[in-house]
């Protein structure tokens, strides 16, 4: 611990954050504030990569993080600093390689996943929301709000109004009564009256 403080402040660091740490886990509540407080022209200061990360997608973010801040990174182990045209290529780097542990995640699950299938143990994907539209409707039935049965459930508020809108029957609309068209009298009906109104008259 005291040759990585030596290092770091024959660097050129002027201000040291330590992060506290145990047997099982560490706290990264101190990196977190060091990205927020960071500023154009810092240069963040580590002796090795695992002093500041704990994979390489998380070193990737921290370094983008830095980077739109106008902040340089300095890895003293690795002759790294960003702020020079070959540490420049950190960020291309570190994309290349998280790109590649993702593709052998995803092989490694796809090797799983076709082993259990022929041994008879792949069950498939776990139930999705919809699986719960029973519980949903009798929960929303007893007057919980949607956000109350989302909670109670586990998934989420848009799932319910999704189940909520798939199970409701839609009201029918009352028809509406046509009037009957009454027709209008013709010119020949007009004359016919007024004819028969005149004979009646003269009679």
């Amino acid at each position: 611990m005291q040759s990585q403080l030596d290092q770091v402040k024959a660097a050129g660091a002027t201000r040291i954050i330590q992060e506290q740490s145990t047997d099982t886990k560490r706290d990264w509540s101190q990196l977190d504030k060091l990205l927020k407080d960071v500023r154009v022209g810092d240069t963040v200061v580590v002796t090795s990569f695992d002093q500041i990360a704990h994979s390489a997608r998380h070193l990737l973010e921290i370094v983008k993080t830095l980077d739109a801040a106008g902040a340089a990174f300095k890895v003293i182990d690795h002759g790294i600093d960003t702020s020079t045209p070959h540490g420049q290529l950190l960020p291309v780097l570190l994309s290349a390689i998280t790109d590649f542990e993702r593709q052998i995640i995803r092989q490694r699950q796809a090797e799983g996943i076709d082993m259990a299938k022929r041994q008879g143990r792949y069950k498939g994907r776990k139930p999705t929301a919809m699986a719960k539209a029973t519980e949903v409707l009798e929960l929303n039935a007893h007057g919980l709000t949607k956000q109350k049965i989302a909670d109670q459930l586990g998934i989420g508020v848009a799932s319910i109004y999704r189940i909520l809108k798939n199970h409701t029957t839609p009201k029918k609309t009352r028809k509406k009564k046509l009037k009957k068209p009454v027709d209008k009298p013709t010119r020949e009906s007009v004359a016919e009256q007024l004819s028969l109104f005149s004979w009646d008259v003269k009679r």
